[in-house]
């Protein structure tokens, strides 16, 4: 704004010996690049974060569990940006929560990362020959931005004791005009058809015929009926569906992925 005016003013220098009617054209002209100037949208910028067990006063003596949290924060449409912010801070929150009683208290991420650690060590004090420390690892990164929509994936690993821990990941698609979660049914217009299409390509990935049941090589899908998961992550060129442990197979398998190509989706979705 400050470098239109600027080079406004030197151009008004330069016709300072026009006559009138030039003046007043060019008024009207300045006017009308200012008001143009104020009413274009903020761009909206992404910044990398991170957060450790270090970043607390508590854990400077090395006592704490290990804690790595890899986030982004939106910042420049301060509208669009705060919302983000919040729902990237909201996930991050319910990751670290154990227990119901961590729930009404933690309303920041230090807050959350100070009641998983007060529970490790409540648990390490009644068990002291618990195996091994807990961690927790949490990452947000952007897939994709486009003119009407932001796509993050959030992936979270916690280990609490037992035979291993537990991770998840799950995504987060924002209106870029509002800053409001879309959710999967208000992305997809063809529900029946992307369903048919999704199960079609789900058989071709994992060897399936096309005519046998989806649970015939072993899968757990209830009621032998194929689903998707609730979230949906995109790129530029695909649409990523993660399956995570136990939902369709067991621990062993890992999440399992599921990738459509966006142009081959085109036809059932709302999202360009």
């Amino acid at each position: 704004m400050l470098n239109i005016m600027k080079t406004v003013l030197h151009l008004f220098n330069k016709i300072r010996n026009y006559n009138m009617s030039i003046k007043i054209t060019f008024a009207f002209l300045f006017v009308g690049l200012i008001f143009v100037s104020c009413d274009k949208k903020e761009e909206l910028l992404i910044n990398g974060e991170s957060f450790t067990e270090k970043n607390l006063e508590m854990c400077k003596d090395g006592s704490c569990p290990e804690i790595t949290i890899n986030y982004i924060s939106a910042y420049g449409n301060e509208k669009v940006a705060e919302k983000i912010n919040k729902q990237i801070e909201e996930f991050i929150i319910a990751s670290l929560l154990m227990g119901e009683h961590t729930v009404a208290k933690a309303k920041t991420i230090n807050e959350a990362a100070v009641g998983f650690i007060d529970v490790f060590k409540k648990d390490k004090a009644q068990f002291p020959d618990m195996a091994g420390d807990y961690f927790a690892e949490i990452n947000v990164r952007e897939l994709s931005t486009t003119a009407t929509v932001y796509s993050f994936e959030c992936r979270q690993y916690l280990f609490t004791g037992g035979a291993h821990g537990y991770g998840s990941v799950a995504f987060l698609n924002i209106d870029a005009k509002t800053g409001e979660e879309i959710t999967l049914k208000k992305l997809v217009k063809d529900k029946k058809g992307f369903q048919e299409f999704a199960e079609k390509q789900f058989k071709n990935q994992y060897k399936i015929a096309v005519d046998a049941p989806v649970n015939s090589t072993g899968f757990w899908f209830k009621d032998e009926k194929f689903n998707l998961p609730e979230t949906a992550g995109f790129t530029s060129d695909s649409i990523i569906f993660v399956y995570n442990q136990y939902d369709i197979a067991s621990y062993a398998e890992g999440p399992i992925e599921l990738k459509l190509s966006r142009k081959e989706a085109q036809p059932y979705m709302n999202i360009e």
